[in-house]
């Protein structure tokens, strides 16, 4: 009996174009920069996401960067997708030139004990003592490459390799509000607020990420980070997060703010 060879894979005979533009619905479009997440598509998806906000699109209601494109919101009562398609791709040939405020934010973090029950265990799996954990953590060059899934929740990229960890088997489905923790090769930044997570809980940050007091601040939003913004952490002491907790349910964003620029100038958020 003759079996026939089972289908292969199909191959391309060139790379996919980029960037791909694909229906998100009858009211969404997704601009795709490429497959991986680095910085240079992080970049490509900013500047777009810039660049359309800037030219001002009527119709146009939202934009969603991530890691490695940018949803676009529509109207389609008032624009039309392949109108605003052919606008995006103008704008993708043409970006705007001015160039993104590069932010680096120190954040204040209490690792370990009640606020980072994984911290042994992470230590233990990694055959580090938890406090090389903690500064391996605090040393890592952080960038912010998504909020999503909860407001102000921040994905950071930059997690020093010696820490990537895959998540837990059995997620929680509550984790305490603020917590830092780590899940394959990225580390993430909680909102004040309980979520369900599968990420090892490492610390807590005092800092409110999302805060909708901060709505209309000319300086900051609701939403402390903003994708492309650069984060150290900063460890303190119980004591002393505490003290910062107070201040921050206070209205206080306890966050240091630097603007790099040549002058590096440093100013408190």
């Amino acid at each position: 009996m003759r079996h026939n060879p089972p289908p292969r894979e199909p191959t391309l005979d060139r790379p996919l174009e980029l960037p791909r533009f694909l229906p998100a619905g009858t009211g969404a479009l997704v601009v795709e920069f490429g497959a991986q997440v680095d910085e240079s598509t992080s970049e490509a998806v900013l500047a777009l996401d810039r660049a359309v906000t800037a030219a001002g699109i009527e119709g146009v209601i939202e934009l969603v960067p991530t890691y490695r494109s940018l949803l676009v919101h529509f109207d389609p009562t008032v624009i039309r997708a392949a109108a605003l398609r052919q606008t995006l791709e103008t704008l993708v040939a043409h970006p705007e030139a001015a160039p993104r405020e590069e932010r680096l934010w120190t954040i204040p973090v209490c690792y370990g004990g009640a606020c980072g029950e994984d911290l042994e265990a992470v230590a233990k799996l990694h055959k580090l003592d938890p406090q090389e954990v903690v500064a391996i953590h605090a040393a890592s060059d952080f960038r912010v490459y998504m909020i999503g899934f909860a407001p102000g929740f921040a994905y950071l990229g930059g997690l020093d390799p010696r820490l990537h960890t895959s998540r837990r088997v059995e997620p929680r489905l509550r984790t305490p509000a603020r917590s830092v923790s780590i899940g394959g090769a990225q580390s993430a930044l909680n909102p004040p607020f309980e979520l369900p997570s599968g990420w090892h809980l490492l610390g807590q940050t005092p800092v409110r990420l999302w805060d909708p007091r901060r709505e209309g601040d000319a300086t900051i939003g609701p939403s402390l980070l903003l994708p492309g913004d650069r984060v150290r952490l900063s460890p303190v002491e119980p004591g002393e997060y505490r003290d910062l907790c107070a201040r921050a349910d206070a209205g206080d964003p306890v966050a240091q703010l630097q603007i790099l620029s040549r002058t590096a100038e440093e100013t408190p958020a």
